[in-house]
C-alpha cells in the first residue's frame, strides 16, 4: 500500500510543525476507496484519493504543497500504481 509511505511522509510534515492550527481536515474511508485533505495555516496543504482497481492495484493520486522559507510554494502532485510512484515537482515564486 504505497498511499500508506506517502500518507506517513505528510504526517511527518505535520508533526514538524507542531504549532499550525489545522484549517480543513476531511477523510473518507471505504474499502475499495478513500480520499483525504488536510490544510493547514502555515501553508501546508495535502490532498490524496485512491481507489482498488482489481483485487490488489491501488491506484492513488494526490498532491502536497508547502512554503519554503524563501516564501516559494513547493508543489509535488503524483499518481502511485502498479508500476510505482510517479511525482512531479514545481516551485511557484
Amino acid at each position: 500500500m504505497k498511499f500508506v509511505i506517502v500518507f506517513a511522509c505528510l504526517f511527518a510534515i505535520v508533526l514538524a510543525n507542531e504549532e499550525a492550527n489545522v484549517l480543513k481536515n476531511e477523510q473518507e474511508v471505504n474499502p475499495e476507496s478513500f480520499y483525504y485533505t488536510l490544510e493547514l495555516d502555515n501553508h501546508i496543504r495535502a490532498e490524496q484519493k485512491g481507489s482498488l482497481e482489481g483485487k490488489e492495484a491501488w491506484i492513488v493520486t494526490g498532491e502536497y504543497e508547502h512554503l519554503t522559507p524563501e516564501g516559494k510554494t513547493v508543489k509535488v502532485t503524483y499518481k502511485a500504481d502498479e508500476t510505482g510512484y510517479h511525482p512531479h515537482v514545481a516551485t511557484v515564486q
